[in-house]
């Protein structure tokens, strides 16, 4: 099998990389290396900073309606070749072909959101806010901006920040996840033959060091993050320490409340879609079900039995409901959290660790294989409750009522996703009004706004003071100038000592 070398993109064009640091990529259905993805040093962001500051003035001196056409193009482009982004998704990160579909798909709702950025630039305008005075604001681009995104979505998430901050005139580089890169360099070729300028859209690939070099550079204005919470406190620190304006969503453990009310079937397909989908491996999932008064008993024997029933297999299979673990280290990492849970007093109800990769299709025996795991009584006080797991394991939490759940759902330490499933009006009302997490559904599992909405969490699962997407992405990649004017025919004579006020 041939190794792609998988480069970085800057100023238009394919660059190799020249650190001597590389990075094997694996397809995590066959355990088998497909690429090697350069590592940039700190010279090479340099070099794509250069490029992106070069850019800018004329970037920003487009008139967003032409901006806007680029993205339109864009958009097209993106339309006629989203199975092959799928494709590159499912080889390099694992995720069912379905799902990588329906991952191109909601990035492509921020292309269609952005291209209305004529819109959403607009500034206010008041007149005569003193005697021959007007005022207005303005919102001008920022310059040069990165994007530090997640192996998870390695297309979305680039699209919940580059098409926004390019549309507001901005210039962009993206450092993408070395685990799944390739979708990076398919979407910069797609820029390109959209019309867009060289030097507007840059991608390093990288690790740490790439990371450290776009946060201390001082050309670099603005930074977003996708990842776990230890980085996005690393992130948003160092990069306010230098000045920057920072964006970084963290990690969550997201819960989904059952009321005693609810449609227990439609309560079991969502908890087994949102726990399994994408093996677990999404920011969104729900890893807690907390199970109200008596519905415990009457939804687990459901449960078990579709949790043992999940088709795990080759992504590209198209009956597959769960593919394999991104990578070798992150298989390992899961297991050991199964391991504490089951130490620490946990129910194991079903074992995804027994899941053998021949069982998955032909040649993946190799390839980094696990079931779906459920776990039933679970306790505030373990491991497996308090940390994310970013695996295929569901932990159920047994509470006596509404008020209960609701108390340990805002005790946790992250605020990201919630779900609550009831036919109760009264319920749905107080659950959305009282819980502390960022982003809430009621019978919906997995409440991802839509594009014009806005991303993010609460507490541990965001750092910074704007969401992603939606209009606070663009006051995001934006900042307001105001402007008061007036002309010498109504400027009164003389000096004024004292604090101007309207007259």
């Amino acid at each position: 099998m041939s190794i792609t070398n998988i480069d970085h993109y800057i100023a238009g064009h394919v660059v190799a990389g020249t650190s001597g640091r590389a990075q094997d990529v694996y397809n995590p259905a066959t355990g088998a290396v497909s690429g090697r993805t350069a590592l940039a040093s700190t010279a090479e962001v340099d070099k794509a900073v250069a490029a992106a500051q070069a850019a800018f003035p004329a970037w920003a001196e487009t008139s967003p309606l032409r901006r806007a056409r680029i993205l339109f193009k864009f958009l097209e482009l993106l339309n006629h070749h989203r199975d092959e982004l799928a494709r590159l998704i499912t080889a390099e990160h694992g995720k069912v072909f379905t799902d990588a579909q329906g991952e191109v798909t909601r990035g492509i709702e921020i292309v269609e959101f952005a291209t209305g950025i004529p819109q959403l630039l607009k500034g206010d305008f008041t007149e005569q806010v003193s005697t021959g005075m007007d005022n207005w604001t303005m919102r001008q681009p920022l310059g040069v901006v990165a994007g530090i995104t997640p192996f998870n979505f390695p297309v979305m998430v680039p699209m919940w920040m580059f098409p926004v901050a390019i549309a507001a005139g901005n210039t962009f580089i993206l450092k993408p996840s070395p685990i799944d890169p390739s979708p990076s360099l398919f979407m910069a070729d797609l820029l390109k033959k959209a019309g867009l300028p060289d030097g507007v859209f840059n991608v390093v690939q990288g690790d740490k060091e790439a990371v450290d070099a776009l946060l201390a550079h001082h050309d670099v204005k603005a930074i977003s993050f996708v990842g776990s919470t230890p980085i996005a406190n690393y992130i948003y620190e160092t990069g306010a320490r230098n000045g920057k304006r920072v964006q970084a969503l963290g990690g969550a453990k997201n819960h989904m409340v059952v009321m005693p009310d609810a449609d227990l079937d439609q309560a079991v397909d969502g908890l087994i879609g949102a726990a399994y989908g994408s093996a677990g491996e999404r920011c969104m999932a729900i890893s807690v079900a907390v199970l109200v008064g008596d519905v415990a008993d009457k939804i687990m024997p459901k449960l078990i039995e579709r949790t043992k029933a999940l088709k795990v297999k080759n992504g590209m299979e198209l009956d597959a409901e769960m593919g394999p673990i991104v990578t070798g280290i992150a298989h390992q990492r899961i297991t050991g959290y199964i391991e504490h849970g089951a130490k620490e007093g946990a129910k194991l109800l079903v074992d995804g660790r027994g899941f053998k990769g021949k069982a998955a299709g032909a040649g993946c025996d190799n390839g980094f294989w696990m079931g779906g795991t459920l776990f039933d009584h679970v306790t505030p006080e373990m491991k497996i409750y308090k940390e994310e797991i970013f695996g295929p394991v569901l932990s159920c939490v047994r509470v006596p009522d509404f008020a209960t759940a609701v108390k340990l759902i805002n005790d946790h330490e992250f605020g990201n996703g919630v779900s609550c499933y009831t036919r109760d009006g009264h319920v749905a009302r107080e659950f959305g009004h009282r819980i502390q997490v960022g982003m809430v559904g009621i019978n919906v599992p997995i409440p991802v706004p839509m594009a014009w909405h806005g991303f993010g969490g609460w507490k541990r699962s965001l750092f910074g003071d704007m969401h992603a997407y939606g209009e606070e992405g663009v006051r995001f990649y934006t900042k307001q100038k105001s402007i008061m004017q007036r002309w010498p025919e109504s400027t009164p004579k003389g000096a004024e000592f004292a604090m101007p006020t309207s007259k």
